[in-house]
């Protein structure tokens, strides 16, 4: 009887103890909505300032925005409160299916028709600019995994190349905001030196596409830099571009095999997680590649997933950019700089004579 008693009052009250009728509380909000509706603004804002000044890539101007906002007095304590998780989900795992779709601006017809002599010099750009990097930024001191993500950055593919390399090695945020801020400002400085230096160095335009391609980091500043030099040059830049983005792959996987054997005891027990050999997202990178080299996506596709990526990545790079602390940047500044500018001069000079080699 008692019993039955309990279950009629539960009833009476609303069957859960609360009051008849009572409205039930709020859903709470997923705590990476609000930060990724910050990088939804940032991306709209990249886009109008690209529209607004061309010469700007969209994914510069958003890596610019997430560094302003991140200092912006009112904005600052949302980026690092609410929207952190948000951001921190936008800059990693917006940024890994970005890097799969960029696998559909490659075809292996495209990057072998420009022959065996460029592959050859694009390889020993790649390998020089990130050797050389590695090497100087751990001479200089440069703190955590900067080193490994600054010489991936400027050797492969920018930001993205960052990205990626960061997955596997688990990088900590602040190496990779400083790191992409790094590589994005002297990518953005090519864009209005390179065409400066177009004819001083004796270039026609095709050589010049190529030396920007060889050089420059990230896709969108090399189509930046390139146009300038008119639509022949814009080809063959982007060509070359997107050979030294085929090197994404098997440096990632290079860098996974590192992380792993450095994690294994000498008995063979883990000290810690180790990446996967290939992480996933690199092999849809690969199958994207795969699928653009059969030559059955229709057009409108490729522009569609063009698209789509650059808005995946512009929201991971302001998420990436809303990390970088300006006062800890100032702290190893001069070191930073040194090795920006070593390695700006080993890419461009390193390309250049690569491009004098094989036209």
């Amino acid at each position: 009887m008692a019993l039955i008693s309990s279950r009629v009052r539960d009833h009476a009250v609303g069957g859960d103890g609360g009051a008849p009728g009572a409205p039930k509380p709020p859903r709470k909000v997923p705590a990476s909505l609000p930060g990724l509706a910050m990088a939804a603004v940032g991306v709209v804002l990249a886009w109008a300032v690209h529209l607004l000044v061309p010469a700007v890539p969209m994914l510069t101007a958003a890596v610019v925005l997430g560094i302003a906002a991140a200092h912006t007095p009112g904005l600052r304590a949302r980026i690092r409160g609410t929207g952190r998780a948000g951001l921190t989900m936008a800059g990693k795992r917006l940024m890994r299916i970005g890097i799969v779709l960029l696998g559909l601006k490659l075809s292996l017809h495209d990057v072998l028709g420009l022959g065996w002599a460029t592959v050859v010099m694009v390889l020993a750009v790649v390998a020089a600019t990130f050797g050389g990097t590695l090497w100087l930024g751990r001479r200089l001191g440069l703190r955590g995994d900067q080193p490994l993500l600054i010489a991936t950055g400027y050797s492969i593919c920018g930001a993205s190349a960052i990205g990626a390399v960061s997955e596997v090695t688990g990088s900590d945020e602040e190496d990779v905001a400083t790191s992409v801020a790094l590589v994005t400002l002297c990518g953005t400085l090519a864009i209005a030196v390179l065409p400066l230096l177009h004819h001083p160095l004796g270039l026609d335009d095709a050589q010049f596409g190529r030396w920007v391609g060889a050089g420059v980091h990230d896709v969108g500043q090399v189509v930046a830099t390139a146009q300038t030099a008119g639509p022949d040059a814009l080809t063959d830049a982007v060509l070359v571009k997107l050979m030294r983005v085929a090197m994404l792959a098997p440096l990632v996987a290079a860098v996974a095999m590192s992380v792993r054997a450095r994690r294994a005891t000498p008995a063979g027990a883990s000290t810690g997680k180790r990446p996967a050999l290939v992480p996933l997202f690199v092999l849809g990178f690969l199958a994207m590649v795969a699928v653009r080299s059969t030559g059955l996506v229709p057009g409108g596709v490729l522009d569609v997933a063009q698209h789509a990526q650059e808005l995946l990545l512009a929201a991971a790079l302001f998420g990436l950019g809303s990390a970088v602390h300006l006062p800890s940047l100032v702290r190893t500044g001069g070191r930073v700089a040194a090795l920006g500018l070593s390695s700006w001069v080993v890419v461009a000079g390193a390309s250049y004579v690569g491009v004098l080699l094989t036209t």
